[in-house]
């Protein structure tokens, strides 16, 4: 049995291939991944499959979703065992510029206190802006614009 079928086992999901497939593409991915990059890595499955083995995936914690700040939803392997939990979670950033998800595992989300009664399940920590690659391309006037707008 391989790895990633000893994962699926061991979060209660029958390894199928298209499964697999998916699986492979996104342990193989260094960031989260929308289904639109999963129909391009993964040009011989439906996209409708590739939804399915994500929605599966979800409901069995083998990955979780973050909403990239650009419109889509990303998916990303669970680094824990059995369930995943608040203290999984990690803070990602979105470039505005080349729109891609950078994941920041070692920045665990701030803790935040909630009032009573409220059981959270998932935080999404989205910090935008420029990454490294894209703030060397733009020159220093538009640099310095940028910062001084936090909310562009």
């Amino acid at each position: 049995m391989t790895a990633h079928e000893q994962l699926l086992d061991a979060k209660g999901v029958r390894p199928t291939a298209n499964r697999l497939l998916v699986l492979r593409a996104l342990a193989d991915s260094h960031h989260p991944l929308c289904l639109v990059d999963l129909e391009a890595l993964l040009p011989t499955l439906e996209r409708s499959s590739i939804f399915r083995a994500l929605t599966t995936f979800r409901d069995h914690d083998v990955v979780h979703t973050i909403e990239d700040g650009g419109g889509a939803v990303r998916y990303e392997l669970c680094t824990s065992a059995l369930h995943h939990t608040l203290g999984d979670m990690h803070v990602h950033f979105y470039c505005d510029r080349c729109h891609e998800t950078f994941c920041f595992e070692q920045l665990p989300v701030p803790s935040v206190a909630l009032p009573a009664g409220f059981l959270p399940h998932a935080t999404n920590y989205m910090v935008k802006g420029l990454c490294p690659r894209c703030a060397r391309a733009v020159p220093a006037d538009d640099l310095h614009n940028h910062h001084s707008h936090p909310t562009q």
